[in-house]
C-alpha cells in the first residue's frame, strides 16, 4: 500500500499524528531549555605562580620557562601563552579544540600532575603554583552590591550571606565574589622606641609568629577519659596583641608591644582589584548556571529567592544587576521566536495569496506542524533554544515547504486531469518520494561539515546541523503523510476544476510566457550559457568588492571602554582617574549604568567576553545604555572626551561580540630571542599602522619599559655591621609598603599581620639615607647609607610575553568601530607592508586577531566541505543513475554567486560566517529544486514523449513548485533583514535564491539539453 493511500484511508492514525505534532510541539516548546548561546567549553586553564621580589626576566627564566616545558609535554596542548612580570608568572594553557567537556576533567588532572612534578625545580622563594581550570566559567548573572555608608567589610559580610543562600537555588552552579579588599592588622613599630628599650625588631616578628601559632599539645588519659591539651595565648582580638611582652629574656622590666607600636585593623593600602558601580564602591557577586537548565526559569527562581531575602538586606545597601543573562535570554529568544512566527505567517500568507485558500491553508498547516514537531525532537535530544538552534529553524523554514508544495501541487494537477484524490495523491507520492528524500538529504548534508566537525566550530554550531536534520526529515514525512490526508479533507473537484489536456492545465499566461522564453534559450543554448558565464565572471569580480567581516556585533545595549594608563601607573591613580570619566558618563541621560573594574577584567559574564589579566594600569568601564541606537553617538563623545581630558591614556571602545573575541582585530606577532630586537620590530610595525588612516588603537602587548629603583648594597660594610641584603629589602618593604610578619585569626578570616614604621618615621625617597636599619653587630640602629651606596634609577622590561615557549611581542590594532571599514579591509591593506619588514635570522612574523580566528573556523568548515559536497554529488548520481545529469545540477551552484554578489553590494552587507551558512543553505536549495525538475523530465520521457517536448513540459510543470518554494523562502527571510546577527545570511539567501530560481527554470533545462544533446525546438 502506498503511504499516501495509507494516510488517507487510516484516518485515525493520521489524526493521531496531527495531534501529536500539534499538542506535543506546543508542550515541548514550553519545556525546552533556553540559553543565550549554545553550550561551549572554553578549553583554557591558567597556571599562576608568585615569585616575590624577582624581575620579569628572572620570573621568565627561572619559573615560566620550566613550567612551560612541563606543560608542553602534554599531547593535548594547542598553545601555551605566558606573561612574566615582576613577582608573578601567568601561564595560559589552551587545549586543542577537538576536546570536549567530558575530556577536560582528565586533562586538567594530568596538567596538575605535570605542575606538581616540576615544583621541585623552581627556585627558593617561589610560592605554590595555582592552577585555575575554572578560568573559562561563564557567570551569567553579575550583581553589584553597594552601600555608601558601609565599609568594605560590612558589604562583604552581606555578600557572603547572599553567596551562601543563592548557591542553593536550583539551577545555580557556582557563586563567586569580585573586588574583595584584603583587610590586615597593622603593627606600626617605632624604631626610636625600640632603640630606647634595646629590643631588636626581629624579636617582634618572631613573637607574633610563635605566639599565635596553632600547634598540637597532645592529650592525656585520666580515668579512662581522653583529654585534649590546648595551650592558651592565642590572640582573641587586636587588643590582646598590644599586651604581648617583648622585653629581653631575664629582664626585670616588662615591655609590652603597645609600648613601642600602634596596632589597628585597616583595608590594604594597595588593592589588587577594585570594582565600582555607578561611581560607588562595591563588590560584585557573579553566578554561573548548572548544565542543561532553562536559564529563564532559573532567573525567576533567583529573583524569587532575592525577594525572600530582602529582610536581611541592611538599610542603605543596594543590589543591582550589571548583567542579567536570564532577562537577556528571554528577550533574545522571544525576538527569535517572533522572527520565526513572522516568517511562518509571511509564508502562509504568501501561500494563501498565490496557491489559493485551500492549498495555502493545507501547506501552511503542515509547515506549522513540522516546526512544532521539531520542538518535540529537540526536547528529546536535549537541544536548547538558543541563538544557533533558532537560527537553524529559520534557515530551514524555506526548505520545509518545498516538499509540501511539490506534493500538494502534484495532487492539484492530477485532480485537474480528472484523477481522483486518492489516485492523484498515490501517483505524485510514488513518483516523488525518493527524489524528495534524496533532495532533502542533500540539503541536510550541506550543513554536515559544520555540525559534525570535531573542531570548536562543531561544538558551537552543532545544534545547527541537528535541528536542520530533524526539521527537514520531518518535513519529508509530513509531506508524504499529512499533505495527502489533509488534501482529502480540503480539496474538492469543483474547487480545482477539471481538464484532461496538458496545455489546459498550464494555460495561464505566466506558463505560456515562460514556455516561449525557455524555447528561445533552448534554441540559442550556447549563447545563453556564455551570457551566464560572463555574468558569473563579473559577479566574482564584484564579490571582491563586498565587505568581509567574521561576525557581526551583538545588539545588546552594552559596550566596554578599555583604559590603559602608562605602564607602571599605581592602581590607586588608575582608580582615581578612571572615576573622572565614570562621573562624566553618569551625567549622560542615555546612560543607564556604569560598572567599572580596575586592575583586571570582570568575571566572564558572556561566552565572548575577554577577561583581561592583572595589570595595575588597566581599567574597564561597562557602559549600559537605554537604546542601542544611541551607542554610536555616545561612543564618539566618549572618545573625544578621553582625548581631551585623559591624554596619557590608551583607550579602546568595544562592542559586545557574538563571535570569538580577540584582544585586537589585527595582531602581528613577532617572535625571537632578543628583547631589544623585538621592540625595534614593534616600532617599525606600529609606524606602518599609524600611517594607515583606518587603523586605530595601535599598541604593543609588551607595553613600554618602566623605571626601577636599584639600591647599591655595599657588601663589605654590610658584613661589618652584620646587615644582609635581605635585611635591607625587609627595611625598604616595611618602610614603603609594610612587611607581613604573621597571621591573625578572626573566625573564618585569616588576616595578615603587617609591620611598618609609623607615618612620622616613614621617609620619602629623597631622604632614604635617613632610614634606620638595625645592626646586630653594633646592637643599635644605623643609617641605611652605611650599607647602601646609592639608589639608582634604571629601566626594565615590566612584561615579557611568550607564545609556545618563544618570546613573542604582539603589535595590535583595530579598525575604527565607528567608521565604515571592516577589520578585514584594513588588514588586507596593511598586511603586505608589515610582511615586507626585514626580519633578522631567527625571527618570524605570524598573524593573530580576527584573521586567525576566521582562518580556524574556515579551516574546520572547508576541511570537511569537500567530503560533504562529494557525498551530495554521489547522491545525485545515484538518484538519476547518470553522472551527466548530476553534473547539470551542480552547474547552478557556482552561478548562484551572481545573486549573492548583487545582494551584498546592494544592501551593503558584509560576507562573514553567517553569510557562509546562508550560502551552504542556498546550495542545498538549488540542488533540491534541480532534483525535482530532472525527476519530472525523466517521468515525462517515461510517458513516451520525445526529448524536446518532455524537457519543455517538465520545466513548465515545475514553475509553480519551484517559484512558490523560492517566493516563500525569500518572504520568510524578510524579518531577519532587521536582525544584525542574521542580516547578512538573509541577504545571501534572498538574493541568491531569487536568482537561483531563474537558474533552475532556465539554466538547468539548457544545460540538460546541451549535455543530453536534446534536439533544438
Amino acid at each position: 500500500m502506498n503511504i499516501a493511500q495509507y494516510s488517507m484511508e487510516r484516518k485515525t492514525t493520521s489524526w493521531m499524528l496531527f495531534l501529536i505534532l500539534l499538542i506535543g510541539g506546543l508542550v515541548a516548546l514550553t519545556q525546552l531549555g533556553r540559553l543565550e548561546d549554545p553550550k561551549f567549553t572554553i578549553k583554557q586553564a591558567m597556571v599562576i605562580t608568585p615569585y616575590p621580589g624577582a624581575s620579569a626576566q628572572q620570573v621568565e627564566e627561572e619559573v615560566t620557562y620550566k613550567l612551560e616545558n612541563a606543560i608542553q609535554e602534554l599531547s593535548y596542548v594547542d598553545h601555551v601563552k605566558s606573561i612574566s612580570k615582576p613577582g608573578l608568572s601567568q601561564i595560559t594553557v589552551e587545549m586543542k579544540s577537538i576536546y570536549r567537556e567530558e575530556h577536560l576533567h582528565q586533562i586538567w588532572d594530568e596538567l596538575r600532575r605535570k605542575i606538581n612534578d616540576t615544583k621541585g625545580q623552581l627556585p627558593p622563594g617561589t610560592s605554590e603554583p595555582i592552577i585555575r581550570d575554572d578560568f573559562a566559567d561563564v557567570y551569567g548573572v553579575m550583581m553589584a552590591i553597594t552601600g555608601p555608608d558601609y565599609s568594605y567589610k560590612d558589604i562583604e559580610h552581606y555578600a557572603d550571606f547572599l553567596r551562601r543562600e543563592l548557591v542553593l537555588v536550583d539551577g545555580v552552579g557556582k557563586v563567586t565574589l569580585a573586588g574583595e579588599q584584603q583587610e590586615q592588622v597593622v603593627v606600626e613599630v617605632s624604631r626610636s622606641r625600640l632603640a630606647n628599650f634595646g629590643v631588636p625588631p626581629s624579636r617582634i616578628a618572631g613573637l607574633l609568629q610563635t605566639q599565635n601559632a596553632v600547634a598540637n599539645a597532645g592529650r592525656v588519659t585520666v580515668d579512662q577519659e581522653a583529654l585534649r591539651i590546648a595551650t592558651s595565648g592565642e590572640f582573641a582580638n587586636v587588643e590582646d596583641m598590644a599586651k604581648l611582652v617583648i622585653s629581653n629574656p631575664g629582664a626585670e622590666q616588662r615591655i609590652y608591644l603597645r609600648d613601642v607600636a600602634t596596632i589597628y585593623r585597616e583595608t590594604k593600602d594597595i588593592p589588587d582589584h577594585v570594582v565600582r558601580y555607578n561611581g560607588k564602591a562595591s563588590l560584585w557577586l557573579a553566578l554561573s548556571f548548572a548544565d542543561n537548565v532553562n536559564v529563564v526559569e532559573v532567573g525567576e527562581r533567583l529573583q524569587k529567592r532575592m525577594d525572600e531575602l530582602e529582610y536581611a538586606k541592611p538599610i542603605g545597601m543596594s543590589v543591582d544587576r550589571i548583567y542579567d543573562q536570564p532577562h537577556q535570554v528571554e528577550n533574545s529568544v522571544n525576538d527569535f521566536l517572533l522572527n520565526l512566527v513572522e516568517a511562518v505567517a509571511i509564508v502562509i500568507i504568501a501561500l494563501l495569496l498565490t496557491m489559493g485558500f485551500r492549498s495555502g491553508l493545507l501547506i501552511g498547516t503542515v509547515l506549522l506542524l513540522t516546526v512544532l514537531g521539531t520542538f518535540i525532537f529537540m526536547r528529546l535530544g536535549d537541544i536548547n533554544l538558543q541563538r544557533v538552534s533558532l537560527g537553524a529553524l529559520i534557515i530551514a523554514l524555506g526548505m520545509l515547504v518545498d516538499n509540501a508544495i511539490v506534493i500538494a501541487d502534484g495532487i492539484m494537477v492530477g485532480m485537474r486531469r480528472g484523477m481522483s484524490k486518492v489516485d492523484a495523491a498515490v501517483s505524485v507520492v510514488k513518483q516523488n518520494q525518493w527524489p524528495l528524500l534524496g533532495a532533502t538529504v542533500i540539503g541536510i548534508i550541506a550543513f554536515a561539515p559544520i555540525g559534525l566537525s570535531s573542531d570548536a566550530t562543531g561544538e558551537f554550531a552543532g545544534s545547527l546541523f541537528w535541528v536542520l536534520l530533524i526539521s527537514l526529515l520531518l518535513s519529508w514525512v509530513t509531506a508524504l503523510t499529512l499533505i495527502p490526508f489533509l488534501a482529502d479533507r480540503l480539496y474538492s473537484a469543483k474547487d480545482i476544476g477539471n481538464s484532461d489536456e496538458q496545455d489546459d492545465v498550464f494555460s495561464h499566461p505566466v506558463y505560456r510566457g515562460y514556455k516561449k522564453m525557455l524555447a528561445v534559450c533552448l534554441r540559442h543554448r550556447i549563447i545563453s550559457m556564455l551570457v551566464m558565464l560572463v555574468t558569473l565572471v563579473a559577479a566574482v569580480v564584484g564579490f571582491g568588492q563586498a565587505k568581509q567581516a567574521f561576525f557581526p556585533p551583538s545588539t545588546t545595549p552594552l559596550f566596554y571602554v578599555d583604559l590603559w594608563y602608562p605602564q607602571g601607573t599605581d592602581i590607586r591613580h588608575t582608580e582615581q582617574d578612571s572615576k573622572r570619566l565614570e562621573d562624566y558618563l553618569l551625567e549622560k541621560s542615555e546612560v543607564t549604568s556604569v560598572a567599572t573594574t580596575i586592575g583586571q577584567g570582570a568575571p566572564r559574564f558572556t561566552l565572548t567576553y575577554l577577561v583581561e589579566k592583572s595589570y595595575e594600569s588597566y581599567a574597564q568601564l561597562l557602559v549600559r545604555v537605554e537604546d542601542k541606537d544611541v551607542m554610536d553617538s555616545l561612543m564618539r563623545d566618549i572618545r573625544q572626551r578621553i582625548r581631551e581630558e585623559h591624554p596619557d591614556v590608551e583607550d579602546k571602545l568595544i562592542r559586545v561580540e557574538i563571535g570569538p573575541a580577540t584582544p585586537a582585530k589585527i595582531e602581528a606577532r613577532f617572535s625571537g630571542p632578543d628583547i631589544d630586537t623585538l621592540r625595534e620590530l614593534s616600532k617599525k610595525a606600529q609606524a606602518i599602522l599609524a600611517e594607515d588612516s583606518g587603523a586605530v588603537n595601535i599598541r604593543s602587548d609588551w607595553r613600554t619599559p618602566t623605571k626601577l629603583l636599584r639600591p647599591e648594597y655595599d657588601e663589605a660594610a654590610g658584613r661589618r655591621a652584620g646587615i644582609t641584603k635581605e635585611d635591607v629589602n625587609n627595611l625598604l618593604l616595611a618602610n614603603f609598603v609594610g612587611r607581613q610578619i604573621g597571621i591573625y585569626r578572626d573566625g573564618t578570616d585569616l588576616l595578615p599581620i603587617v609591620q611598618r614604621a609609623p607615618a612620622a618615621e616613614r621617609v620619602d625617597l629623597d631622604n632614604w639615607q635617613e632610614l634606620q636599619i638595625y645592626s646586630p653587630a653594633f646592637d643599635r640602629f644605623v643609617p641605611l647609607a652605611q650599607v647602601a651606596r646609592s639608589i639608582d634609577v634604571v629601566w626594565e622590561d615590566p612584561l615579557i610575553l611568550r607564545r609556545d615557549r618563544k618570546r613573542t611581542l604582539t603589535v595590535m590594532a583595530d579598525h575604527d568601530l565607528l567608521g565604515e571599514e571592516t577589520a578585514a579591509q584594513v588588514f588586507e591593506r596593511v598586511r603586505p607592508k608589515l610582511e615586507a619588514i626585514d626580519l633578522p635570522l631567527g625571527y618570524e612574523l605570524t598573524w593573530g586577531g580576527e584573521h586567525e580566528a576566521a582562518g580556524k573556523a574556515e579551516k574546520a568548515l572547508f576541511g570537511a566541505l569537500p567530503l560533504g559536497f562529494l557525498v551530495m554529488f554521489i547522491i545525485t548520481v545515484l538518484l538519476f543513475n547518470s553522472i551527466r545529469q548530476a553534473a547539470v545540477l551542480w552547474t547552478t551552484v557556482p552561478l548562484s554567486i551572481i545573486g549573492v554578489t548583487v545582494g551584498l553590494l546592494l544592501l551593503d552587507k558584509p560576507f562573514g560566517f553567517m553569510a557562509l551558512l546562508g550560502f551552504l543553505s542556498l546550495s542545498g536549495m538549488l540542488i533540491k529544486n534541480g532534483v525535482v525538475l530532472l525527476e519530472q523530465v525523466n517521468a515525462e520521457l517515461d510517458a513516451g514523449k520525445e526529448a524536446t517536448q518532455a524537457l519543455s513540459d517538465a520545466a513548465v510543470s515545475r514553475v509553480r513548485p519551484v517559484g512558490m518554494a523560492a517566493a516563500t523562502t525569500i518572504l520568510g527571510m524578510i524579518p531577519l533583514l532587521f536582525d544584525d546577527f542574521f542580516a547578512s545570511m538573509a541577504t545571501v539567501i534572498m538574493f541568491g535564491l531569487g536568482f537561483a530560481t531563474l537558474l533552475t527554470l532556465f539554466v538547468v533545462p539548457v544545460m540538460y539539453a546541451i549535455v543530453q544533446r536534446v534536439p533544438r525546438p
